[in-house]
């Protein structure tokens, strides 16, 4: 079985060598869908009975290990030294630095890579994180596949 949690953030970002617009600080108001595969737990009397996992704790583990530290925070490449440098003059400014320019395709990546670990197989139902889709725009996306990633 496949299912899909769709959680929104808002976020600030620029690609520093990008020929147009998008070199500028600029924000989005992203959408990241989380597809987890597994087989329906059968538990009589568990709450989690008839799910792959309760919708409410894919939610959770988002929020607490993603979305919280992203949403409303500018997303800067580590190696932006001028966006860098001004963001640290802001006091207590929500900065997220990454290793990566923050491409939708990178995001997504880096997304994947953190959430992978937190969705864990606790009923014996196979359960693991299979796709991350970052939407920048209602029409530009990247997907992050577990088969693309070459993870187990």
């Amino acid at each position: 079985m496949r299912i899909t949690r769709r959680l929104e953030f808002d976020a600030g970002h620029r690609i520093p060598d990008h020929a147009s617009q998008c070199r500028h600080l600029h924000g989005h108001r992203y959408v990241i869908e989380i597809t987890l595969t597994g087989e329906i737990i059968q538990a009589d009397g568990n709450p989690a009975n008839g799910m792959v996992m309760d919708f409410g704790d894919i939610k959770r583990i988002a929020k607490t290990h993603l979305v919280d530290q992203w949403d409303h925070a500018f997303l800067a490449y580590r190696k932006d030294q001028p966006i860098v440098d001004f963001l640290a003059t802001l006091p207590d400014h929500k900065t997220v630095l990454l290793d990566a320019v923050p491409t939708a395709e990178n995001l997504v990546v880096i997304a994947f890579r953190i959430l992978d670990a937190q969705y864990r197989d606790t009923f014996g139902n196979h359960l693991q994180l299979e796709r991350i889709r970052l939407f920048e725009t209602p029409n530009c996306w990247a997907d992050a596949t577990r088969d693309m990633l070459q993870l187990s």
